[in-house]
């Protein structure tokens, strides 16, 4: 069996080598992959938006199964354009996808449909987004209506950042076209919840909870990241919290999208805030979060192909899906400067027996050597029965790993183990 994987990140990474699992699956290739994936797939210079050249690439070599990973090109049609080639695939279609392409679209659904969600104005006007900064309370949300790589998102603790964030987004153009139009939001307090979920559009199999760790100093210092790292599961995720999200957020969700004529089949990522309120959404993604997928995935003991497989043919509640009791912990190790400036070109060195728990994101092969080519280099995970030893199990292993400027949050977990009372 050929496999596709659309993606070139940590995120990808983790989903190749679960897939590489599959006894039936003969090859896998990568679009575009990066220099830590070619040591599992077969890496394939096509971009992630290139959609036509992704669908040729499929047809022209016999793919049997195809799964687009990121946002962009299942928010541009990828999943419509293979299933149209006859490449049964994982991931939802561009009519889904929106439910993250477009934030003011998910805060119509939420609204329209009674899900619990903080209160919120939409606009494309500038200065009626302006005027209406007068009316709300600090900190208030600001946010890009399309998608930003994870940074249309500023939290204003005024109103003159307020009224920076929306001129930048609105005329100053920071996210392009995303930010032409802009949400203004109810600043939620509370614990942060990740939930991936399966869906084929009528089942829905949570996965474990995990906690991202956003900041790029410890402490939860610094500058907003694409993650710093993760732990599973999240302890704040109580057995209660578990029921209320799956009647009053997970199935009608689904069910709202399947109303609207948008069923969703793929990984539905679900951010959620455990306000004293109870829990509320603060987003939607339409795929496998990354760095969640490098502590969630370890922990999946039932075959990850076979789960995507039976999404794709809408019989996932025919589908026994299994998690491990155990925990994991997964640190990024990122490029010094990051999320700014940083340098990259720099060799590195991975024992080969840890391998198997490192998910490579910005590497290139250069001469034969792995260096670093992002900000996010790798994610480093390890998975024990029990959170604390996940935790001091993955930096034990982080310090194997070597490149000149790497760097990395010391408290990944922290507040995780407060939470517990470990």
């Amino acid at each position: 069996m050929k496999v596709l994987v659309v993606g070139g990140g940590g995120r990808e990474h983790a989903i190749i080598k679960s897939v590489k699992n599959n006894k039936d699956v003969d090859v896998i290739y990568a679009l575009p992959g990066n220099g830590g994936i070619a040591s599992d797939a077969i890496c394939v210079d096509i971009g992630t938006k290139d959609i036509g050249g992704i669908v040729d690439f499929a047809k022209g070599n016999g793919i049997d199964y195809a799964i687009v990973a990121p946002d962009d090109p299942l928010v541009l049609g990828a999943v419509d354009a293979l299933e149209a080639a006859g490449i049964p695939c994982f991931g939802p279609n561009k009519a889904a996808a929106i439910i993250e392409g477009s934030k003011a679209f998910s805060k119509e659904l939420m609204k329209k449909y009674g899900i619990p969600t903080a209160a919120y104005e939409t606009f494309s006007d500038e200065e009626k987004a302006l005027s209406y900064l007068d009316t709300v309370s600090f900190p208030t949300v600001i946010k890009a209506d399309g998608l930003a790589l994870g940074k249309g998102v500023i939290i204003a603790g005024n109103k003159a950042e307020a009224v920076d964030a929306v001129r930048s987004m609105m005329s100053g153009g920071v996210f392009g076209e995303s930010g032409k139009r802009v949400i203004i939001e109810e600043f939620l307090e509370g614990p942060e919840v990740s939930v991936l979920a399966f869906t084929d559009g009528r089942c829905v199999v949570p996965m474990v909870s995990s906690m991202d760790h956003k900041r790029a100093h410890d402490g939860d210092e610094g500058l907003n990241t694409g993650g710093m790292g993760t732990i599973a599961p999240n302890p704040y995720y109580t057995d209660e919290i578990k029921e209320i999200c799956m009647s009053k957020i997970f199935l009608p969700t689904i069910n709202a999208m399947k109303a609207e004529g948008r069923t969703f089949k793929g990984c539905l990522y679900f951010g959620l805030m455990i306000t004293k309120n109870g829990p509320k959404v603060i987003e939607y993604n339409c795929r496998f979060g990354d760095p969640e997928t490098q502590v969630v995935l370890p922990l999946l003991k039932t075959d990850l192909l076979t789960v995507m497989q039976a999404v794709t043919e809408e019989r996932l509640s025919e589908c026994k899906v299994e998690f491990s009791q155990g925990s994991a912990c997964c640190v990024i190790m990122a490029s010094k400067g990051y999320p700014e400036k940083y340098d990259k070109g720099f060799e590195i060195t991975i024992p080969d027996e840890i391998k198997d728990n490192v998910y490579v994101a910005g590497a290139a092969l250069k001469d034969g050597k792995l260096v670093t080519s992002g900000g996010r280099v790798l994610g480093v995970t390890k998975t024990e029965e029990c959170l604390e030893d996940a935790i001091k199990g993955a930096y034990s292993l982080v310090e194997k790993i070597h490149f000149e400027n790497a760097f990395y949050r010391h408290d990944i977990g922290a507040r995780a183990l407060l939470a517990k009372g470990e």
